[in-house]
């Protein structure tokens, strides 16, 4: 087996806890432009793929187009909700500085939401220069594109990389990149069937929690 040299974190639903805070804006937001998508639904669809993706995504189910200032509108409230409400995921911070080898994140975020998300979330100083975002690249996730760039930043090949992801896209992307996608569940808006939906889009093993996640890595000789 490969050894493992880097692993990249995804940061919304496994750094952080954000999807539920995310989903929670943007759907009330949507709703008062008499978008009708549930919370249920825009979770389904938009979580885990970026903000471009999203935002065709959704014109396409309204078939008409957004307001010029969506998205700064949505960037705009979830920051404040951020800023009150925001919390690592239990465990994660002390599991990140464990890590023994290589580590860097690669999220689905815009550049701005990601620098925010890992400064509240006490993430800042052990990522450094090791943050990557979907705008860097030409395809979000579930492309590979993104996984594949950190990996190529990183100096890393892809089967010496694990992920580490809460979404369907995300493992997607991961196992179309070639590295080992393990499937995190531990996030707020993970429903009990979310574990079977990270297995079936090809994870190689599912974690309930930061606990779990420290057996696995430890197992792999990747934590200290």
């Amino acid at each position: 087996m490969t050894a493992t040299t880097l692993i990249i974190f995804d940061c919304d639903g496994v750094l952080v806890d954000s999807e539920p805070l995310a989903c929670k804006v943007e759907v009330a937001l949507l709703h008062a432009l008499e978008h009708p998508i549930s919370a249920e639904e825009f979770a389904h669809r938009a979580v885990g793929r970026s903000r471009k993706d999203n935002h065709a995504m959704l014109e396409g189910l309204w078939d008409r187009r957004l307001p010029e200032d969506y998205t700064e509108q949505v960037q705009s409230r979830l920051f404040e909700a951020f800023r009150t409400e925001l919390q690592p995921l239990a465990g994660m911070p002390d599991l990140v500085a464990r890590v023994a080898v290589d580590r860097c994140v690669a999220s689905s975020s815009p550049p701005d939401r990601l620098a925010l998300a890992l400064a509240l979330g006490g993430y800042a100083p052990l990522f450094g220069a090791g943050v990557f975002s979907s705008l860097e690249v030409a395809r979000g996730k579930p492309a590979p594109d993104l996984f594949l760039h950190a990996a190529a930043r990183r100096s890393a090949a892809p089967e010496q990389c694990l992920v580490i992801e809460d979404s369907v896209p995300g493992i997607e992307a991961a196992k179309a990149a070639g590295m080992i996608a393990i499937g995190f569940c531990g996030g707020g808006h993970c429903a009990p069937d979310h574990g079977s939906r990270l297995r079936a889009a090809g994870a190689d093993a599912v974690v309930p929690d930061s606990g779990a996640l420290a057996g696995l890595l430890q197992q792999r000789a990747l934590l200290r």
